[in-house]
């Protein structure tokens, strides 16, 4: 049997199960969820308190999914789906954030954009510090000074990105795009400017990253950056099985590629705001 720990049930975790869930048929494996229902800040270390109750069961071995630790072990083979800060010591699956990042900014910059703001995910995760990082190395790359006003915390949460959004366009010399490090901050972005009287994509330009099913049930349909969540979680079980059957894998570190899908939120820049 095989256990999948998530922070909570949120669109990222539930198409990651879907693709554990693919994988998992005609494996001889059942598959367990074990959600711990809130968000992971307020929890940092659930991820040892279950694995803690795991200890002697039937759980053969565990995926991790976005963990809070770094050293989350119980005696049997544990992968982790983007992974924590830190030493990548547990075996793990993850997609190119930073070349996503990239490809988010230059997606902005094509468009004529140069004043791009971004609100950040989790800072204990390392797919959010890439992603900055790939922000941060497309401006520096197009001649584009980083500003750091305009790089605000965004938590992966849509309440916080929603404040660092209104208070972005609310204040002197707004961005004029704005990329958000997951699908459902950039959601809380289009929604805070349409209350503020923005039009998006003509007044402001936003791009998401993950091409959740909301990105495209958004209004407008949300431009972003995909990268493959159900291939996330069946590479995760792949993975998984082989450490509990003892084989040995071609890696223990993959990395999935990521790529721009740009629909309505996004447009070429036509004139800057007013001061």
């Amino acid at each position: 049997m095989l256990g999948i720990l998530v922070a909570d049930l949120e669109p990222f975790s539930t198409e990651l199960l879907k693709g554990c869930a693919d994988t998992i048929r005609g494996s001889g494996f059942d598959l367990v969820v074990y959600s711990a229902s809130g968000r992971a800040s307020d929890k940092v270390g659930w991820e040892r308190r279950y694995l803690s109750r795991l200890s002697g069961t039937l759980i053969d071995g565990a995926i991790l999914v976005t963990p809070t630790v770094v050293d989350a072990y119980y005696g049997a083979p544990v992968v982790a789906v983007d992974q924590h800060t830190g030493p990548a010591e547990l075996p793990t699956v993850d997609c190119d954030n930073l070349r996503g990042g990239q490809l988010a900014t230059e997606h902005l910059l094509e468009l004529g954009h140069r004043r791009i703001a971004t609100l950040t995910g989790r800072p204990d995760l390392l797919s959010a510090k890439l992603r900055e990082q790939g922000y941060r190395q497309a401006l520096e790359a197009a001649g584009v000074p980083v500003d750091e006003q305009l790089i605000q915390p965004g938590g992966y949460d849509p309440e916080i990105s929603a404040v660092s959004a209104r208070r972005l366009l609310t204040g002197p010399n707004r961005p004029t795009a704005i990329f958000a490090a997951n699908d459902l901050s950039a959601i809380a972005t289009v929604e805070a400017a349409l209350e503020l009287g923005l039009r998006v994509p003509e007044d402001l330009s936003v791009i998401g990253f993950d091409n959740i099913p909301e990105s495209a049930l958004n209004s407008p349909p949300l431009t972003t950056v995909h990268q493959p969540i159900r291939q996330l979680g069946r590479q995760a079980v792949e993975l998984l099985i082989q450490l509990i059957r003892g084989e040995q894998p071609e890696s223990t570190h993959l990395t999935l590629e990521t790529s721009l899908l740009a629909r309505q939120t996004t447009a070429r820049l036509v004139s800057q705001p007013a001061e």
